[in-house]
């Protein structure tokens, strides 16, 4: 689902629990609270809620980001359904191009587009990208490159929609303000330009590679900083680095939405790993010390003795690293007794020998 439709859907004051004039720090306040008493560390189960609080977090922790969601949702549910296709988008973008608002008021105020001319600057379309990592990149983070295909910037021209060796001039209609003033008797309203869509410049000889339009559909990298702990299906925002935008506006944002591939050993439990290791019954019994291993060097656990099968040991801090916000994770270790399918006449002599002096437990509390 494309971003910004998203924010038609979901009330993200709501799920922080604060009101759409809340300042920035209680945002921030609200968030913190909520954070800690959802956190999958300390509260398994809850990851869904710990997910909706960050996303709310994410956005309306942003000021240019909150304005822009303001502005979304101020136009109403209806008005995602009123884009011909949707938000979404075909093959390479997932996409929801909101940066012509004005498009949607029509003429009011005489911010609307005039059909038939030229069009005003657009924000870049939001890209979304996948992006698979291994177990130890995704724990530990990684910096990588995304290889996408969308629209960027003119190599021949540099965005200017000009001709090499010339350069846009003023509008020669509104005289570079981008303009028109519509008097309406006591109103006088301002219009967009028809002729340079409000530009305040117009290209008389359109660059040969993008035709004037100042982008090009190309293949580009794009260097993307991944932060230590991400989890499967997590969805990192790179400002600025999606679709260029036309008219000299800015560029829409990416979203790199994680795939972690499994580990051969480890598994993984909000920011704890885990990890199984199997015990004889005379270890199990009798108490002894293994060496497990870590993400980086191994580690010696000592296991008392009379240790049940399913108990789990914490190495602290081994876990995924820590961040501004969350300590480093730990690394648990939960024992499994592996009874043999069958034994040597020696192996069985001595746990005959064993059973001889061994009272076997109560079962009266299974009622037979």
């Amino acid at each position: 689902m494309a971003p910004q439709r998203e924010w038609f859907e979901k009330d993200y004051y709501k799920a922080l629990g604060v009101s759409s004039a809340a300042t920035a720090k209680e945002i921030t306040s609200a968030y913190r609270k909520l954070a800690k008493k959802h956190h999958p560390d300390t509260n398994p189960g809850h990851e869904d809620t710990f997910k909706d609080i960050s996303a709310a977090y994410d956005v309306l922790g942003d000021a240019d980001r909150r304005k822009e969601y303001d502005e979304v949702r101020a136009m109403g549910p209806a008005a995602g359904a009123g884009f011909p296709g949707g938000f979404g988008g075909g093959g390479t973008y997932r996409t929801a191009d909101m940066g012509d608002l004005g498009d949607l008021f029509g003429g009011l105020f005489g911010r609307g587009r005039r059909g038939g001319g030229a069009t005003g600057p657009q924000r870049g379309a939001d890209v979304e990208t996948e992006l698979h990592l291994s177990f130890e990149e995704a724990v530990n983070g990684v910096t990588t490159s995304v290889n996408l295909t969308t629209d960027a910037r003119c190599h021949t021209c540099s965005g200017t929609g000009a001709a090499p060796g010339t350069s846009p001039v003023t509008c020669p209609r509104c005289g570079g303000s981008g303009t028109l003033q519509d008097n309406q008797g006591l109103f006088s309203l301002s219009q967009i330009c028809p002729q340079c869509g409000g530009r305040g410049t117009v290209v008389t000889t359109p660059c040969p590679t993008c035709s004037g339009s100042g982008v090009e559909h190309r293949n580009r990298s794009v260097k993307v900083r991944i932060p230590a702990g991400v989890e499967d299906g997590q969805r990192i925002r790179v400002k600025g680095r999606g679709a260029a935008g036309r008219g000299n506006a800015p560029s829409g944002d990416l979203y790199v939405v994680v795939r972690v591939d499994r580990h051969g050993i480890f598994g993984r439990r909000g920011r704890n790993l885990t990890l199984t290791v199997p015990l004889s019954y005379p270890e199990a019994a009798l108490g002894t010390t293994v060496t497990v291993p870590t993400l980086n060097e191994p580690v010696t656990l000592r296991v008392p003795a009379g240790t049940p099968a399913g108990r789990t040991f914490k190495v602290k801090g081994r876990g995924v690293p820590g961040d501004k916000r969350n300590a480093d994770g730990d690394l648990l270790v939960t024992v499994k007794v592996d009874i043999p399918d069958k034994l040597t006449d020696e192996q069985r002599a001595a746990v005959e020998a064993l059973a001889a002096v061994v009272d076997p437990p109560e079962r009266q509390v299974l009622g037979v």
